[in-house]
């Protein structure tokens, strides 16, 4: 079953048509708006980018207003992978009703994820038949490593930047899933914010709009740090 998909959203700053598409995916127990906030922070960067952030697809219970991509009362690989794969279909139906809504090629959306959003990210990313133009990934681990190689359909840049002081998802996750890309043929970049604990840093912001700004070929820059 595959259940729709719906949340904030920003237009491009210089407003008319969209030349491309972020499409944010958040964390366990937050919503849509929660990562709706970046967006400004990367308009001028991004001009032409709509950004959207549909909220998870199941509450979360007794967390007024928290979503989950999938439950994880048990932090088992195995069952984390198998959350993935079933909320995945929602997921990917969300992409290409965006992307007909706006008459955009696969190579002009990206999607960026944040702790279970990055685990959503990257499974459905690497997965789609036709390769999206990028995946951001913060304070997140790949699930589902194993069988990686096999399921693979398309190789769309990665960065993944993580809090070095982060208690939820230790850093080792981020090391942990780069081997992973790495062993399935699959180069990522990587970034460390120094001092951040589980969550996103005025560095990896920085960083995560540039990268963003070059595979989405946009024109503007963000400022090195």
């Amino acid at each position: 079953m595959t259940l729709f998909l719906d949340g904030p959203r920003m237009p491009p700053a210089r407003g008319g048509k969209p030349d491309s598409l972020v499409i944010f995916l958040h964390g366990y127990g937050s919503n849509g708006a929660d990562l709706i906030s970046l967006a400004p922070y990367w308009a001028e960067a991004l001009p032409g980018t709509a950004f959207v952030s549909p909220n998870a697809i199941e509450p979360v219970p007794m967390a007024p207003g928290g979503y989950q991509w999938f439950p994880i009362s048990n932090l088992d690989p195995h069952l984390m992978e198998q959350g993935a794969r079933a909320a995945a279909q929602s997921v990917d139906r969300f992409i290409d009703r965006e992307m007909e809504k706006y008459g955009l090629t696969p190579d002009r959306v990206a999607l960026v994820g944040f702790s279970q959003g990055t685990m959503m990210a990257l499974h459905v990313g690497l997965r789609r038949e036709q390769q999206i133009g990028a995946i951001l990934g913060f304070s997140g681990v790949l699930v589902g490593g194993r069988n990686l190689k096999e399921q693979m359909r398309s190789k769309p840049p990665v960065l993944l930047i993580h809090g070095d002081r982060d208690p939820t998802i230790p850093i080792p996750a981020m090391f942990d899933s780069a081997e992973a890309l790495a062993a399935a043929d699959h180069g990522a970049q990587w970034h460390i914010s120094y001092g951040v604990p589980h969550s996103i840093g005025a560095d990896g912001l920085e960083l995560g709009g540039e990268f963003l700004a070059m595979y989405l070929k946009t024109k503007g820059l963000i400022g090195a740090g």
